[in-house]
Order: structure tokens, then sequence, then C-alpha cells
């Protein structure tokens, strides 16, 4: 179960790198932070188990989820994405500050694509592999619902098409490439059809230098999660 799942990958230390990466954090902390608790561990999936939208990440954030213990939860990338959410309908509130907030996602569920927060946030090939059975069983499990994934920047992207392809699903060739806009379909076995929808990360880098904005964000959003209602096709 999503339950289940959520439990075992918090507890995984199959990456040295990331292991130490994360703890030490934990240990040191960031001085705006050093009088709270760092959770310091893998951050599982979140969101509502009858998602239609899956919003696939890169990692956590060294001082957010890795700090809250909650994805996009505590940083400035999800102050943006959680606005983003709210102005849609599909999330309670505006901010994620920490893990017992009260906010609560309604037809969206967020993953990760690496669950422990890597150096400089940059996993290593290795690492994205070991990591990807988890991300395998939340498509897994989210199957009966989800109709599409809004893929945050490059990395989610090709994990994505990674896992639909070792799920047997019918991803075009050659891979398609990411970009903002970008949409693909990918067919699963029984013939569903689940939509791929790129978005440029919500990352400071991003949103700073105005490579996103609110509005493209928001357009982003809304396509995905009119994919995963199956109110629209592309």
């Amino acid at each position: 179960s999503l339950e289940e799942l959520d439990a075992a990958s918090t507890v995984c230390r199959a990456c040295p790198r990331l292991v130490a990466c994360r703890e030490d954090v934990a240990v040191a902390k960031r001085r705006a932070f050093r009088d709270q608790p760092y959770w310091g561990r893998p951050a599982a999936g979140f969101g509502d188990p009858g998602a239609g939208l899956l919003v696939a990440g890169l990692a956590p954030a060294a001082h957010g989820a890795n700090r809250t213990g909650r994805l996009f939860t505590g940083d400035r990338s999800g102050d943006w994405l959680f606005a983003a959410l709210h102005r849609a309908g599909v999330a309670s509130q505006a901010e994620s500050v920490d893990a017992a907030d009260g906010l609560r996602l309604t037809c969206v569920r967020m993953a990760a694509a690496v669950r422990c927060a890597p150096p400089d946030n940059k996993p290593l090939p290795a690492e994205r592999d070991t990591c990807e059975p988890w991300l395998r069983r939340e498509l897994e499990l989210t199957a009966p619902t989800v109709r599409a994934v809004l893929a945050l920047g490059a990395f989610g992207w090709g994990a994505v098409l990674t896992v639909a392809r070792g799920l047997g699903w019918d991803v075009p060739r050659p891979a398609p490439r990411f970009g903002h806009g970008a949409l693909t379909p990918l067919v699963r076995p029984d013939g569903v059809v689940v939509h791929l929808v790129g978005c440029y990360h919500v990352s400071q880098q991003n949103t700073q230098t105005g490579r996103l904005t609110e509005a493209m964000l928001d357009d982003a959003v809304a396509l995905a999660l009119r994919l995963g209602r199956g109110d629209a096709q592309p």
C-alpha cells in the first residue's frame, strides 16, 4: 500500500553518499533553523491517495523536506508550488511551513525521483537508479487514478520515462525531450493513457531569473490537472 511504501522508503539507507549528506545537514543545520529538529531521512510521497495528477520532483531540499519531513515544505520551491496548487483549488492553503501545518491536497500527489537530499542538489546517476524502484512502485500503486504526471525539470522528466519503460508502458522513441509545456502520451499495457507534462522546476534558479513565471507555472498546473481529471485532451 501507499502507507507501507512511505514507511519503507523513509528508512532506506541504500546510498552511502546520500545518507551521509542528509544526516550531516541534519546535525549541522542552517543557522535560521538551529532551534528546530531536522527530519534527516528520505522524504516519502505526499498527497491524495486517489489523485489524478502525480507531481514528480527532483529530490528533497537540504533545508526543506530534509528538515521538515514533507516534500516541498519549508523552502522557496515549495512556496511557489503550493501557491500555484492553491490558486488552482487543489491545495488547502498557499503556504507549506511544516509537516503539521494542516495542508491538504485534493486530486494531487507528489513524489521525488530521488528521496534523499543530495549534495549540491545533484544526485549521481547510480543514486537515481537505486532510488528508481520507489518511484516505480508509486506509479503502480496510483495507477487506478493517475492519468497525468507533471514533471518538474528534466531530471524528473527522465526519471518518469525510465520508470514507464520499466513498467512496460509504450513510450515514444526517440525519447521525448523535456521542455516547459512539453507533452507526451505514455500508454500503459491496459491501454490507459497517462499524459506526461513538462514544467521548469520551481527552483530559485528559475523563479528568480524569470525563466519560470507564476503565469507559466499556473498554465502547466492547469493543463496537468485537466488531463489528470480526464476533462480535456491535449
